[in-house]
């Protein structure tokens, strides 16, 4: 990103948020408590905004943080099979709606690399030319779970690239991680255009006439209305606590469970809650 360094002819004007911070104050702070406890006092005196003052309780944190601590986990990687074809791997693609995806040989210990999604548009318009997986393959980076998330963040922008493979202290493929991942701890939820559905909002998004996308804290209202269905609001709040309650247990990606005839799928989660669903509907016929 470009920085702006317009100049000013008034001289108050020029201080950033942060300058205006330090001189409310006769003192500096002498630990990061003093700190947290200055910016706090500092949105009570509209020097900033809540989102400012989140976004930079998020820095500080992330100045913490080892890349173990946001990474997802290795059950949770989507994976592509070296020797899948196109007509195999692209449902889950689509599924996902990623795009980046590890290629794996053996196992998720044996990474060949990264396939982007935008490398397979060079296929997609021309007839009878021949793919192959490997032709296309971009390096997979290897980042160990003790590194600082500060200084990641630093090499994707420096480096340009987005995906990192994460190894344990063995070489063991533990996750990945992204940048992304770690933007999110500073802004919070950054929304793309899969996150987006015409005629469902922001939370449902229809794949095909029977299958669709939904945010696991969709409202449980909300999904009613869609889906003309009568989960009971009083159960939980989210669709996604709909599903936890039925498991009865915390799933993983790719654990499946049919309520009230519809399949419930997990595309996405971390340890501590739902993320994603795929929900397919009975056919007409059933």
């Amino acid at each position: 990103m470009s920085e702006d360094n317009p100049h000013s002819t008034s001289g108050s004007s020029n201080k950033g948020w942060l300058e205006k911070i330090v001189n409310t104050f006769t003192g500096e702070p002498k630990s990061k408590e003093e700190l947290a406890e200055m910016i706090c006092d500092a949105e009570q005196r509209e020097l900033i905004d809540p989102a400012t003052r989140e976004m930079i309780e998020g820095v500080m944190e992330v100045n913490e943080m080892r890349v173990r601590d946001i990474m997802i986990p290795r059950a949770q990687m989507v994976t592509i099979d070296i020797g899948q074809s196109v007509e195999e791997f692209l449902p889950l693609m689509l599924d996902s709606a990623h795009s980046r995806f590890p290629v794996i040989s053996e196992d998720k210990d044996h990474i060949e690399g990264l396939l982007l999604a935008k490398d397979l548009l060079a296929y997609a318009f021309i007839p009878g030319k021949e793919f192959k997986l490997q032709d296309v393959l971009r390096p997979a980076v290897i980042v160990p779970e003790s590194k600082r998330v500060d200084v990641l963040l630093k090499e994707f922008r420096q480096q340009r690239y987005h995906m990192a493979i994460v190894v344990d202290e063995y070489g063991g493929v533990s996750g990945l991680v992204t940048i992304e991942d770690i933007l999110e701890l500073i802004v919070g939820e950054i929304e793309d255009e899969y996150d987006v559905d015409e005629d469902g909002g922001d939370n449902i998004r229809s794949l095909n006439k029977q299958t669709y996308s939904v945010k696991a804290l969709t409202p449980v209202e909300d999904f009613n209305n869609y889906f003309k269905t009568n989960f009971d609001e009083e159960e939980a709040d989210t669709i996604g606590g709909i599903v936890l309650k039925a498991f009865g247990h915390m799933p993983e990606t790719d654990d499946e469970i049919s309520i009230d005839d519809i399949q419930f799928k997990v595309t996405n989660s971390d340890k501590r809650r739902l993320v994603q669903l795929k929900i397919t509907l009975p056919s007409q016929d059933e």
